[in-house]
């Protein structure tokens, strides 16, 4: 049995720390349960259906890691199936770092974040860019309402994935959960503000 994202993230130099630190128990134990975090389930599917960025984090030819922020509306990044994520990638500044790094090494590791509510969803899985061919990946991957140029699809084979703890995560909202949180002040503002002009009338 195996826990699938440990099998990836924990080498054999991670565990000798591990034990060194007094850890490596814990991490064994939950390594002994049946083989999981290796399909998505519908919690994570829910999770990233509502994210509107990632960061991605690909190795060049020479070894160096580089992480690239992806983003777009809530849902850009598609939950195909329970092994296979895929997104539009919009055009930006052209330098295509990301995209020559998956083709030399296929190998991603995604961060997908809710700072509002602590949460974080690691994901380890191997990239390439769609089949040009393919029209029933890409019309999945397609955002009609957003207004930016799609030069390719991306698709991710899923590898493992692991949630983790929300410890130092600090709470952050997006403009629209903003809107969303003091909606109800502006309606208890306007409510007053009524009453107010009614008392005066």
């Amino acid at each position: 049995m195996v826990n699938s994202y440990h099998a990836i993230a924990f080498t054999e130099t991670v565990k000798a720390i591990q034990t060194d630190k007094g850890s490596r128990h814990v991490y064994a134990k939950q390594e002994a349960r049946a083989d999981q975090n290796g399909r998505l389930t519908g919690r994570e599917a829910a999770f990233i259906a509502t994210r509107d960025s990632v960061y991605m984090a690909t190795t060049n030819e020479t070894g160096w890691p580089y992480i690239q922020h992806r983003g777009g509306p809530r849902g850009f990044m598609r939950v195909l199936d329970a092994e296979t994520l895929g997104f539009a990638d919009f055009s930006g500044n052209r330098q295509y770092i990301s995209l020559g790094n998956i083709l030399k090494d296929d190998r991603v590791s995604l961060f997908f974040m809710d700072y509002g509510n602590r949460a974080r969803l690691k994901l380890f899985g191997r990239a390439q860019p769609a089949d040009p061919g393919d029209t029933d990946t890409l019309n999945r991957l397609v955002l009609p309402d957003y207004k930016a140029r799609v030069e390719r699809g991306i698709i991710i084979k899923v590898e493992a994935f692991d949630w983790n703890c929300p410890q130092h995560i600090t709470p952050r909202l997006t403009e629209a959960e903003v809107i969303e949180a003091i909606k109800p002040l502006h309606q208890r503002i306007a409510a007053l503000e009524a009453e107010l002009a009614a008392a005066k009338a």
